[in-house]
């Protein structure tokens, strides 16, 4: 399993991913071997009892990493060409020796890389090529959006052409692409012609029953109504401009105030940026800002909320935020702040959860929080059943990979023989 994002490694789903999968394919017969980063450029940030709690339940191989923005930079400046794919390109260079040390002394059956971190792909790339053995490659976020020729992704030409030269890589060798949306799997079916559709597979993220436990976390009686969002907001993604401007018209005509409705935006990767927004709108009152914390104490967060915000803009209708798995098992009343037609509607539908608005639309953002907020304190809101839940665990997606790695390696799914 090459992976980039795993502990001690914090503060993304990405981790929690890969670390469950590694934790849960014992289960259904699998052993995984980890290759990832350390040094410099890893920026690992939890503690040394962490690292070595999950590395005695799992074979990791670390290999060296700089982060080409931080230590190769001179006055903040570096050639282009040394973060291609990406700033942790380096890595490369020292985990396709390491990786071909594992695969000569454990004999693996299977090679497993997953994305955002494209230079984990090349690495499987190269060791799938001198090893043959099958590949699963895991995309977490897609490599390539076309689909607003205005707006292309990645922005960068020359990253594009690279990021579009992996993926045909990907195509030619890999025995299963696997992505986490429905979206992401027609997409990718077409783009890459030249791979059978039947070896991109979906395979969703999900929640952690283990991350739980018993406390479902303190609910009080609160004067204010807690609205939180946990996790990044992202500028174009997740962009909360109709939002605050409902949220300042709806104080204006006496809707809420701030003795009755506080938005708590937690961790949001961009405080700066929001909080001139807020003082924009003039709704400090009314929505405070709040700082990373432990996954741990996230989740009792969002279990004691009166409510959970989720965003999501239409360019990312074939995307679904891994933290809506973890809303949905909380069992709190969720506003969800998307366009109606992407994945991630039709996800939260499906789960029985219809308190949905257009983001892009502020008088629609203002109705569904006015009507959100009359479910919620009436204890009506829609919640998602327990059995539809628990089908979206952790261990149920590791059920998939397993599957998907017994299948792969009895030669029922073969990489192909075309070269990159």
């Amino acid at each position: 399993m090459i992976a980039f994002h795993y502990p001690p490694l914090q503060g993304g789903s990405g981790v929690l991913r890969t670390e469950s999968f590694a934790r849960y394919l014992p289960q259904s017969g699998w052993q995984p071997l980890v290759l990832s980063a350390r040094g410099p450029g890893h920026g690992a940030s939890a503690t040394q009892t962490t690292q070595e709690t999950h590395e005695s339940a799992v074979m990791v191989r670390r290999s060296i990493t700089l982060d080409t923005a931080r230590h190769l930079a001179v006055r903040g400046r570096y050639p282009a060409c040394l973060a291609l794919p990406d700033r942790w390109s380096s890595w490369w260079f020292s985990a396709v020796p390491a990786g071909l040390g594992l695969i000569r002394r454990y004999r693996p059956a299977a090679i497993w890389s997953t994305y955002p971190i494209a230079s984990a792909h090349l690495i499987a790339l190269a060791l799938q090529r001198l090893s043959g053995l099958p590949w699963i490659a895991d995309q977490r976020d897609p490599m390539l959006d076309d689909s607003d020729p205005a707006q292309p992704y990645p922005p960068d030409a020359h990253r594009h052409r690279l990021h579009g030269w992996i993926e045909q890589g990907i195509a030619a060798r890999c025995a299963a692409l696997v992505c986490t949306t429905p979206g992401a799997v027609q997409a990718h079916r077409a783009r890459l012609a030249r791979l059978d559709p039947a070896r991109i597979c979906l395979i969703e993220n999900g929640h952690d029953e283990a991350d739980f436990g018993a406390d479902t976390g303190e609910k009080r009686a609160r004067s204010r109504f807690l609205l939180l969002h946990s996790g990044v907001i992202y500028p174009s993604e997740r962009d909360p401009r109709p939002f605050f401007a409902a949220l300042a018209r709806l104080r204006e005509q006496g809707a809420i105030d701030r003795h009755n409705f506080q938005l708590r935006l937690r961790a949001t990767g961009h405080d700066g940026w929001l909080d001139a927004l807020l003082w924009q709108y003039g709704i400090t009152d009314l929505v405070t800002l709040a700082p990373l914390q432990p996954h741990a104490a996230a989740l009792l967060e969002m279990q004691a909320a009166d409510g959970l915000l989720l965003l999501q803009a239409a360019n990312c209708n074939a995307q679904i935020p891994a933290k809506l798995y973890e809303y949905l098992r909380c069992r709190r009343p969720i506003l969800a702040l998307l366009d109606a037609a992407g994945d991630t509607a039709a996800r939260l539908r499906s789960c029985g959860v219809d308190t949905i608005g257009q983001l892009a639309d502020s008088d629609d953002c203002a109705r569904a929080l006015l009507h959100f907020l009359a479910l919620a304190r009436a204890c009506h809101a829609p919640l998602a059943d327990r059995v539809t839940i628990a089908l979206q665990s952790r261990q149920q997606r590791s059920i998939a990979l397993a599957q998907l790695l017994d299948t792969v390696t009895c030669g029922q799914v073969r990489p192909s023989t075309g070269e990159t």
